[in-house]
């Protein structure tokens, strides 16, 4: 039988976790839709804006799931009268939407055919002897899994962990007995530092990526898979390789030599035998999606139409199972969320409140240079990030208006809508909470907190360097700017 008194208990809890949040949000709605709509900015504009950062607060105070919370936000847009209902629900008809809710589909596969753990394990095999080669070939499966798994938590969390987990147990290295730094740490460590950079490199990398293009969309400037992974291409790569080696001499583990991680490596892929048909599927569907994100676009093959494309040949090869992809929640929760989201942000700008904002913040920073104030804007966007728990909240709430006020103040409009897309990922390096693999990894216990902000403040300043210093030079070779 339940116990009574722990009925006022539960309610308390109720009115602490939901309850009072939701006031909240309704009270900050309230509030500035009473405010008079600032000069030349549409009322309706005003309204949807107030909706719209409800909606924001929401999600990051979380009193219902994320979807909850934008179903909740696209029910005010229509009830309200602030949109119709169709253009309240047109959302759902997104094309770059749909192409992250199919690859979390096609991701999916990895995990289910065991491919992802092959990849792992092939590359623990061939550079795992030395620990900091073990952590490089946990870099190399993120970098190799990121263009097809929009989850950094999925790649991060569901393949990743699990055999890093393994190897440090393999090396007496447990998160709560003092034997953390043996190997657990560096190596948890290391492969967060990883995946958001690997994050940021390719567009359908994580959640997030698509919704910052189709912002970047909304204001003018189109940003397509391939220029993406492009201008990530040398500033990513040299992230990846410096990184793992700072951490390595910052925090290093107490065991240096790993021969039988790669033994225990050749010993998993003895006992997975030769690649099943489901796996070869994967691949070949892996490579084919590459190649046509990388050079769809000269065939007049959009990246949504080759994502169907890859998912049909999964579903007719019976690699993924309808059931597969019913049961993916994360994709069906993804699809809720960014429609709103983006549903709000693209009328906040064809109603005129994003170009009002760009035009007035930018008039009043004009007069420094674009590349000193886009220095500027990029910096206060980027550790903005320590007051934010998730990427989709922070980049839902900023990434528009400061890319028009970058823009504003000439800053190339491709360059500008790049930069603040990767550090929209490269942002989550600091803290246990600013990304979904964050509390993962953190959550492990190897790690304590006081070490975590230390490395992922200074690593932020070390990625900051490579991006916009490496970077600009490449991006300059490109004609970014």
């Amino acid at each position: 039988m339940p116990d009574p008194a722990s009925k006022p208990a539960a309610l308390i809890q109720t009115l602490k976790h939901r309850l009072l949040p939701t006031v909240g949000m309704v009270a900050i709605a309230i509030v500035i839709w009473l405010v008079p709509a600032p000069g030349g900015v549409d009322q309706k504009a005003w309204h949807l804006l107030a909706i719209f950062v409800a909606t924001i607060v929401g999600l990051i105070v979380k009193p219902f799931p994320m979807g909850a919370v934008a179903m909740l936000g696209i029910t005010a847009t229509a009830l309200t009268g602030t949109l119709t209902i169709t253009e309240a629900l047109s959302g759902f008809g997104n094309r770059v939407i749909w192409l992250i809710v199919i690859a979390f589909f096609i991701s999916r596969g990895f995990i289910k055919t065991g491919l992802g753990a092959r990849i792992a394990y092939l590359f623990m095999a061939a550079v795992g002897k030395k620990s900091l080669g073990l952590a490089y070939s946990m870099v190399a499966t993120d970098l190799v899994l990121a263009p097809a798994i929009p989850s950094n938590t999925a790649r991060a969390g569901g393949v990743i962990f699990p055999v890093l987990r393994s190897v440090a147990r393999a090396y007496g290295s447990e998160p709560d007995d003092g034997t953390a730094r043996r190997i657990g740490a560096f190596l948890v460590k290391t492969s967060f530092q990883a995946t958001i950079v690997t994050s940021a490199m390719f567009l359908t990398a994580m959640a997030a990526n698509p919704l910052a293009v189709e912002l970047a969309g909304g204001l003018g400037v189109e940003i397509t898979w391939g220029i993406w992974a492009l201008a990530a291409s040398v500033p990513g790569l040299a992230s990846l390789t410096v990184v793992p080696w700072l951490v390595y001499r910052l925090y290093p583990p107490e065991i240096k030599e790993t021969p039988a991680a790669a033994q225990m490596a050749r010993e998993k892929l003895a006992a997975m035998g030769k690649m099943k048909p489901g796996e070869m599927t994967m691949l070949g569907t892996f490579i084919l999606l590459l190649i046509l994100w990388i050079f769809g676009g000269n065939l007049g093959i959009h990246p949504t139409t080759a994502a169907l494309a890859g998912l049909s040949i999964l579903l007719i090869s019976g690699a993924l199972t309808w059931n597969d992809i019913i049961t993916e929640k994360g994709a069906w929760n993804t699809l809720v969320w960014f429609a709103a989201l983006v549903m709000m942000a693209s009328y906040l700008n064809t109603l005129g409140l994003i170009p009002w904002f760009g035009d007035t913040v930018g008039a009043a920073v004009g007069g420094i240079g674009w590349i000193s104030a886009f220095l500027v804007l990029s910096l206060v966007y980027f550790y903005s990030h320590y007051f934010f728990a998730s990427n989709t909240a922070h980049v839902s709430s900023m990434y528009a208006a400061f890319l028009a006020v970058a823009i504003a103040v000439g800053t190339p409009p491709v360059l500008a809508a790049l930069v603040l897309a990767f550090f929209s990922n490269l942002f989550s390096s600091m803290t246990h909470y600013g990304t979904g693999p964050a509390p993962v990894l953190f959550g492990s216990g190897y790690v304590e907190m006081g070490v975590w902000w230390k490395l992922g403040g200074l690593i932020s300043v070390v990625n900051i360097i490579i991006w916009m210093g490496l970077g600009g030079l490449w991006w300059k070779v490109l004609g970014l700017w």
